[in-house]
This record gives structure tokens, sequence and C-alpha cells, in this order.
């Protein structure tokens, strides 16, 4: 294994990882009914997806 042979200051350690911080998810609107959902998926609310009916409010309430 490779040794290093000086130590690694704290500022060049924290370059290295500033593409390292997690970043939020982004929210979009429901174009049915407006509530809050991840993109590519369906909605919670209303079980639409791109304007279709993914997931029908009786199976969504079991």
């Amino acid at each position: 294994m490779a040794h290093p042979k000086r130590k690694i200051s704290k500022t060049r350690r924290d370059k290295r990882r500033t593409h390292d911080k997690a970043t939020a998810h982004n929210v979009s609107k429901c174009s049915n009914c407006g509530a809050p959902i991840l993109h590519h998926r369906v909605c919670g609310e209303c079980g639409f997806y791109r304007g279709k009916e993914a997931v029908s409010q009786e199976v969504a309430a079991q």
C-alpha cells in the first residue's frame, strides 16, 4: 500500500470533499390536483401520473 510522505492539510482535504454534500430533492406540483410530488412518481393524493390515472383511489385507500 502507498504511504503518504506528508500530512494532507485540512484545506486540501476539504477541497476534495466539496462535491460530497447532500442535495435537496426536486419537488414539483401534480398536474391534476396541485399537490407537491417528487419527479417521476405517481401522485399520492389523486393517483395520477403524467395526466393519466395510474392508481385508482379505491386501491390507494387500502
